[in-house]
């Protein structure tokens, strides 16, 4: 982010998209003090240089009776990590992959509809090459879960 010039517009923009990325650009204008036509310019600036990813509705999945949050720790073989999240990517109920430090090499969180599903996952994903050992703990309870931080953010 060091190359990436953001003043307090941009950085208000953000935060309050953070919160509510329903908010239309009028609304963020009026809140932020700026014109329309320089909220549209900073928000497509914002999404060129990749601080906003995209725009996404937070889904409840217990709701929908996914009833099983599962994460999974892999042991990998060094020369294939990338390979094996690559693969892991187009899981499609695999919701986030993290390269990690330590004794695992991967690790990766899943949503299923129920146990018999995610049997089936780790099953699959121990007949993968290279995976050499995994661990998987289910959420016995979501306490939070968010994609972004409260915290203001400022640069």
């Amino acid at each position: 982010m060091s190359n990436i010039e953001l003043d307090d517009v941009d950085l208000d923009i953000i935060n309050l998209l953070k919160d509510n990325a329903r908010l239309s650009v009028r609304e963020i204008s009026k809140i932020v003090g700026k014109a329309p036509s320089t909220i549209v310019s900073r928000l497509k600036k914002l999404e060129k240089v990749g601080v906003i990813r995209g725009y996404v509705a937070l889904i409840d999945y217990s709701k929908l009776n996914y009833q099983v949050n599962a994460v999974t720790l892999l042991q990998v073989d060094g020369a294939h990590i990338e390979e094996i999240e690559k693969a892991l990517s187009s899981e499609p109920n695999v919701r986030a992959i993290y390269d990690v430090t330590g004794e695992y090499d991967v690790i990766i969180l899943t949503t299923f509809k129920n146990v018999g599903e995610l049997d089936r996952f780790i099953k699959r994903l121990l007949k993968m090459q290279h995976i050499k050992r995994s661990v998987t703990n289910i959420a016995l309870r979501v306490v939070k879960e968010t994609p972004n931080i409260k915290e203001l953010i400022i640069y």
